[in-house]
């Protein structure tokens, strides 16, 4: 695991702390299709469909995503059973998640 993953999977574990994640992939497209949605991060070992389910999603509706790390760890680093995706509710984590990634944050 690359340390950018570490330094995302530790703050999406404070987010999940603070109560600003929603995960699973129902929870995280009722999140982005209900403007919650800071960001979304998707699991680099989703399937396919799942991937351009959320990439074209997220882009719709003007949402950040990344893919980071795997499906064990995404669930692990949130107190969780593996998941696929997670949306962060919080724009201060949005943020700090986005830097980590080196992915510039591109909403207006």
């Amino acid at each position: 695991m690359q340390s950018d993953d570490r330094k995302i999977l530790n703050l999406l574990g404070l987010a999940q702390k603070a109560g600003k994640i929603a995960s699973g992939e129902f929870s995280t497209e009722k999140a982005v299709k209900g403007g919650q949605a800071k960001m979304a991060v998707i699991s680099a070992d989703a399937s396919g469909n799942t991937k351009k389910k959320f990439h074209n999603m997220c882009e719709w509706y003007h949402v950040p995503v990344i893919e980071i790390s795997d499906k064990a760890s995404l669930g692990h680093c949130l107190g969780r059973s593996d998941r696929t995706s997670a949306a962060v509710t919080d724009e201060g984590f949005a943020r700090a998640i986005l830097k980590a990634a080196g992915t510039e944050d591109t909403r207006r």
